[in-house]
C-alpha cells in the first residue's frame, strides 16, 4: 500500500497539505513568471504553466486525507479537531 509506505518513510499528512498550499503558490508564480518571461508564448504558454502546476494541488490534498485517514486507523494522528478547538480558545 503506497499510503502505508509513505507513513513509513515519515511523511505526514500535514506535509501533503503544506505541499498542496505550496503549490497554489508555485502554479500563481509559474503563470506569472512564464507571462514575463517567455514572449513568444504569451498568455496560452503561461497558462498551460499555471494550469500544470495547478494540478498538483489536488493531488496533495487527496494525499494528505489519505494519510490523515491511515494516521487515524493507526492512532499516529497529532491531534482532533477536538483538541485544535480548545487550543484556540485556551489560547
Amino acid at each position: 500500500m503506497v499510503i502505508k509506505k509513505m507513513h513509513d518513510m515519515g511523511i505526514r499528512s500535514e506535509h501533503a497539505y503544506t505541499a498542496a498550499i505550496a503549490s497554489i503558490g508555485l502554479s500563481v508564480l509559474a503563470w506569472a513568471g512564464s507571462l514575463k518571461g517567455e514572449p513568444v508564448g504569451g498568455l496560452a504558454r503561461a497558462d498551460r504553466w499555471g494550469i500544470f502546476v495547478g494540478e498538483w494541488a489536488p493531488t496533495f490534498f487527496g494525499l494528505g486525507v489519505a494519510l490523515s485517514h491511515y494516521e487515524q486507523q493507526d492512532g499516529t494522528l497529532t491531534a482532533t479537531v477536538h483538541e485544535l478547538r480548545e487550543q484556540k480558545a485556551a489560547g
